[in-house]
């Protein structure tokens, strides 16, 4: 039997700020408007089921590791929500997601429907490297594992970064052959650095 007042409720309450954790940080693959809306926004060509299937259980896979160890691996100090390393990775996560989602916006509105051809895309972050939408997905990434402060998501942080890296640089280097007029100044990856 608990009674308030001899405290041993609140000594046996369960520590929710891994809940919270898990809670406030959604993961930008799984949210609803990723998986059912933007497939259908798209106008590309169509893929192999083999790699929607495979996207799907790496995903899972993911999802169920971060979601694991944040509630039944990681202890976390009851004010860890109010802690700088919580607050700041928010920070990035969020700013993240809002570049991540404007460079899609912009990427999707190059082409007019039917159309084939490259253009060279302009506005948002754009403006200083060729992969904009990388960018903000790694920094999304590295801003999940700077709040949680887990193993997982500093590892799946590092490895999103090891793929998705390259593939900025591809594409730049495809934009400096395939365009003349491709700005100069503009980087990969890492504004004004590379």
């Amino acid at each position: 039997m608990f009674t308030v007042g001899s405290g041993e409720l609140w000594d046996r309450a369960p520590d929710w700020s891994g809940y919270v954790s898990a809670a406030s940080l959604p993961q930008p693959h799984s949210s609803p408007s990723q998986t059912f809306i933007y497939p259908f926004l798209t106008r590309g060509r169509p893929f192999p089921l083999h790699i929607v299937y495979f996207g799907m259980l790496f995903c899972l896979y993911n999802g169920f590791l971060q979601g694991y160890y944040l509630i039944y691996c990681a202890e976390y100090p009851t004010d860890w929500c109010s802690n700088i390393r919580f607050t700041s990775g928010m920070l990035l996560f969020s700013l993240g997601m809002g570049i991540n989602i404007h460079s899609d916006l912009l990427l999707r509105q190059l082409r007019k429907p039917g159309e084939t051809t490259y253009r060279i895309p302009q506005g948002g972050l754009f403006t200083y490297v060729s992969g904009a939408n990388y960018f903000g997905e790694i920094m999304e990434w590295f801003g999940y594992a700077i709040a949680t402060w887990s193993l997982p998501a500093f590892a799946f942080a590092f490895f999103t970064l090891c793929f998705i890296g390259p593939r900025a640089i591809h594409h730049h280097r495809f934009y400096l052959r395939t365009f003349t007029d491709y700005p100069k100044s503009r980087k990969a990856l890492i504004p004004f650095i590379f």
